[in-house]
């Protein structure tokens, strides 16, 4: 036997991993997608905001469209942040009309917690308008900046971008995945 090595832990976490394929199994069944917060984040985002998918998933930066509402037919790149680090990571060739991002909770000071699967926070940029400030530079802002931006592209769970009205039902919904 190897000095220093816990064998019940190793066992312990052997376990968990089995759970947690299996659970991850399971909802790849539903979303019939990969179990990644990519995947799940635009499936998600599909059934809450009425979102058309492209197929087949990871197909490229856009996507898919909304099929309703003030948006409906815009572009959208669906991202599910597992903690709220104030960065976007948008980038392609094509940069779609919107990026609506699903964002967990602030990221602790610790970085040896677990990132949680859920939704604290929906954020809604305009596409273009990043994209010009990513390519002129001023995307990369002091923090303190950064949040600022990110509190006012929030529609959910306070509004703070008019771009859109989170509904009840959404709302509703959305909670269901809070912390």
């Amino acid at each position: 036997m190897l000095s220093g090595v816990d064998a019940e832990l190793i066992q312990r976490v052997a376990d968990l991993l089995r759970e947690r394929n299996a659970i991850d199994a399971r909802i790849a069944q539903i979303i019939g997608r990969p179990v990644t917060s990519g995947h799940l984040g635009e499936w998600v985002a599909s059934q809450i905001f009425d979102i058309e998918l492209n197929a087949p998933a990871g197909g490229g930066r856009i996507d898919g469209r909304f099929r309703s509402g003030s948006l409906k037919d815009r572009t959208v790149s669906v991202k599910w942040h597992l903690w709220q680090e104030c960065a976007l990571g948008a980038s392609g060739p094509v940069a779609p009309d919107y990026y609506l991002v699903l964002a967990g909770p602030p990221a602790p000071e610790s970085r040896g917690t677990a990132r949680p699967w859920c939704i604290d926070s929906v954020h809604l940029f305009d596409g273009p308008q990043v994209r010009a400030e990513q390519e002129s530079g001023t995307w990369r802002l002091a923090p303190a900046v950064a949040k600022q931006r990110w509190l006012a592209a929030e529609i959910y769970p306070e509004p703070g971008s008019p771009l859109l009205r989170i509904t009840r039902q959404q709302s509703t919904l959305l909670r269901l995945f809070g912390p």
